[in-house]
């Protein structure tokens, strides 16, 4: 059995779950690293991340480099004495830092690989209508989730599910993936499987303001599944023309109608209890919406206070 002592990479609360899984499985932990603190909020009051938080309260070691390519850092790094660094959802490493170790550098991804590599494979996924995903542990190489893959697990997306809750779920699974693969590395018996590229394989492009626009003009299933693969986060948003009003909406949850109709696409349907919107082979049928400077909320909630006009549409 290897003497393991471990640096952890990671930032958000989906980093959290493996960091805790390790430090209650008893492993050295012989540093943490995590973003530096940010300004958030209307204070701009310093920010620590979740992994800062819980290392914290657990009385770890943290470092937070602005650079991991500083001398300092590195020194630093190598002070630590490991022989194991493990990374969840952290940024790119530079070389010098993920061959430091003796038995390597793995990461945890939030996808099957090959596919969905990059930024937000949970996401993708479900917009892409995907019935399953999982979780893959592999050893980082120079370049973007690209290394031999350690082990895999599978997990099913629900058709209702959003990105929130899958999230939730591959968290856990994950956290258990990093603990058999730090048991494999430990006992020596590590056996990889190098990642097989074809043009088949989907990325998991960064999301931004574009990209989460919905196309009124696409199939119902690809916005109902384009708006629950951005719920809670980022989420999807449009373009709401109301009489007098232009505004930037945001919608967190819908329901779909299969139905013919002879409606231009786009045009919003409402009642005293609901709001639906036209579409290629049906209605979808709007549950939960933001407008902007007010709070998220279910749709007979905006109807107390808010009224569609005919002529209604949303671009």
């Amino acid at each position: 059995m290897k003497n393991l002592r471990i640096v952890f990479m990671g930032t958000p609360d989906f980093a959290v779950a493996t960091l805790k899984t390790l430090v209650e499985n008893n492993y050295t932990i012989a540093g943490v690293i995590t973003a530096p603190d940010r300004p958030a909020g209307r204070g701009r009051k310093l920010n620590e991340s979740a992994v800062k938080q819980y290392a914290k309260s657990v009385g770890l070691n943290i470092l937070q480099p602005t650079n991991l390519k500083s001398e300092d850092f590195l020194n630093e790094l190598k002070a630590l004495k490991a022989n194991l660094q493990i990374v969840v959802a952290f940024r790119m490493l530079p070389q010098m830092v993920w061959q430091m170790p003796e038995y390597g550098t793995f990461n945890l991804h939030a996808s099957l690989l090959p596919n969905y590599r990059g930024a937000a494979p949970i996401n993708w996924a479900i917009i892409n209508g995907e019935t399953k995903t999982g979780v893959s542990t592999f050893f980082i190489d120079e370049k973007i989730d690209t290394g031999e893959m350690i082990l895999q697990e599978d997990v099913a997306i629900d058709p209702e599910e959003n990105a929130g809750s899958l999230h939730d779920k591959l968290m856990v699974v994950g956290s258990a993936l990093v603990l058999k693969t730090v048991a494999l590395i430990e006992k020596g018996d590590v056996k990889t499987t190098p990642q097989i590229d074809s043009d088949a394989i989907k990325t998991a492009h960064k999301l931004n303001r574009d990209n989460c626009k919905i196309d009124w003009h696409d199939t119902l299933d690809n916005i109902y599944n384009h708006i629950r693969g951005l719920s809670p986060y980022p989420a999807a948003w449009c373009r709401l023309i109301n009489g007098a009003d232009e505004l930037d909406v945001k919608i967190y949850k819908a329901e779909k109608e299969k139905t013919a109709h002879a409606l231009e696409l786009g045009t919003v349907v409402s009642n005293k209890n609901e709001v639906k919107v036209a579409v290629t082979n049906g209605y979808l049928i709007i549950k939960e919406i933001k407008l902007p400077g007010k709070r998220t909320m279910d749709i007979k909630s905006l109807l107390n206070g808010y009224a569609f006009q005919g002529g209604a549409k949303v671009l």
